[in-house]
């Protein structure tokens, strides 16, 4: 009495659900490596901004002492 169409509704609802899990972990996968990209970004451009503020510090500095001798010796 079977026409043929069995359809396997379980099966189909596990593969759903199945799949639906591994795009959410694609995405949680996806965000946890931008996230330690961002982090890894972040150590060096802190450093390097730090040398910059420091050598600018340095440059007015030095450029303050040349005005100040140039001042004192007239």
């Amino acid at each position: 009495m079977s026409n043929g169409t069995n359809i396997d509704v379980s099966g189909a609802i596990n593969n759903i659900v199945d799949t639906a899990g591994k795009i959410v972990q694609l995405q949680i996968d996806l965000l946890n490596n931008s996230l330690k990209v961002l982090a890894d970004a972040v150590g060096p451009l802190s450093k390097t901004a730090t040398d910059l503020i420091g050598s600018l510090a340095n440059t007015t500095t030095q450029v303050l002492q040349s005005v100040s001798s140039a001042i004192t010796k007239k």
